[in-house]
């Protein structure tokens, strides 16, 4: 079962906790993307950086997603800075052997 890795990155200008505050209510419409399987949130608080790690089914969901409303929501939002937005095959046998979420 292919799928397709999106690893955004990016710099936060506020506290860690108005930035949870921001985000919290995305979850749900993270939830609500079609062809994505799942998405794990990341926080460096020391470094004032977060982003997502996120599984798409193929990379057409995968793009769409980068095309549509969130992910510009994202990427424009005047608390966020240093994005960077990344793809990736999985090699998933190895990624099954060392229990990764596929």
């Amino acid at each position: 079962m292919a799928g397709r890795i999106l690893q955004i990155n990016y710099k936060f200008n506020v506290s860690r906790a108005e930035y949870e505050q921001a985000v919290s209510p995305l979850a749900g419409d993270f939830a609500a993307v079609t062809g994505l399987r799942w998405k794990i949130w990341l926080m460096n608080e020391a470094e004032s950086e977060a982003g997502g790690i996120m599984l798409f089914d193929d990379d057409s969901s995968l793009q769409a997603f980068l095309t549509g409303p969130l992910a510009a929501g994202v990427t424009s939002h005047p608390a966020l800075s240093d994005m960077s937005v990344k793809q990736f095959d999985m090699m998933e046998d190895e990624t099954a052997i060392t229990r990764g979420p596929v």
